[in-house]
C-alpha cells in the first residue's frame, strides 16, 4: 500500500482552482505504470499548517489523500510526484509556501527509510491532521510503521482543530 497526500491552495498559471488541480493529480497518479489506484479520500479544505505569517497571507488549503497498491522504488516514485507538481506549475521556494501542488509519499507499505530522499514514512504526517483525516478515510487500519500505532490513535493524539 502506497499513501500520497495531495494538497494545493494557489490557482494555476491558466486560473484552475486548487480542487481541480488535486483532481487532474489523481489522475496523473492512476497513470503511473505498475500501480493501480485504490482509493481517494473526499478533499478536505484546511488553513494553512503551520499559520503563515502575516496570518491571512495564504488561502485554505485542498488536501486529500490517494491509496495506491503496487510496488514502486521511492526515489523512483517522488521523482514521478515531482514531475506531476512540475506540470501543475510547481516552484519549490521557501518551506510552507503556498503552492499550485504538493504531493508527499506518506508511506510505503511498512518501509522504513531515513536516507536519501523520501524519507518513510513521512517524517511529519503523525502531526499533520489534514494528512491523518483523509488517510484514515483510505486506509482506516493502516499502522504507522515506525510509532506502531494507528491512524485513529494519531488522530486522537492531536490537539483539536482550531
Amino acid at each position: 500500500m502506497i499513501l500520497i497526500a495531495i494538497g494545493a491552495n494557489l490557482p494555476t498559471a491558466d486560473g484552475r482552482h486548487p480542487r481541480a488541480t488535486c483532481r487532474a493529480a489523481v489522475e496523473a497518479l492512476r497513470s503511473l505504470p505498475g500501480l493501480t489506484l485504490a482509493a481517494v479520500s473526499p478533499w478536505h479544505t484546511t488553513p494553512p499548517d503551520p499559520p503563515p505569517v502575516p496570518p491571512d497571507s495564504q488561502p485554505d488549503y485542498c488536501n486529500g489523500v490517494a491509496r495506491l497498491e503496487g510496488r514502486a522504488d521511492p526515489a523512483w516514485l517522488l521523482a514521478r510526484l515531482h514531475a506531476i507538481e512540475a506540470a501543475a506549475g510547481r516552484h519549490r521556494t521557501v518551506p510552507n509556501a503556498a503552492r499550485t501542488l504538493d504531493l508527499d509519499i506518506i508511506a510505503i507499505d511498512d518501509l522504513l527509510r531515513d536516507a536519501p530522499d523520501p524519507i518513510l514514512p513521512h517524517p511529519r504526517a503523525h502531526l499533520r491532521r489534514f494528512v491523518l483525516a483523509p488517510l484514515a478515510q483510505v486506509a482506516p487500519h493502516w499502522r504507522h510503521p515506525r510509532l506502531g500505532l494507528g491512524v485513529g490513535q494519531l488522530l486522537a493524539q492531536l490537539p483539536p482543530p482550531a
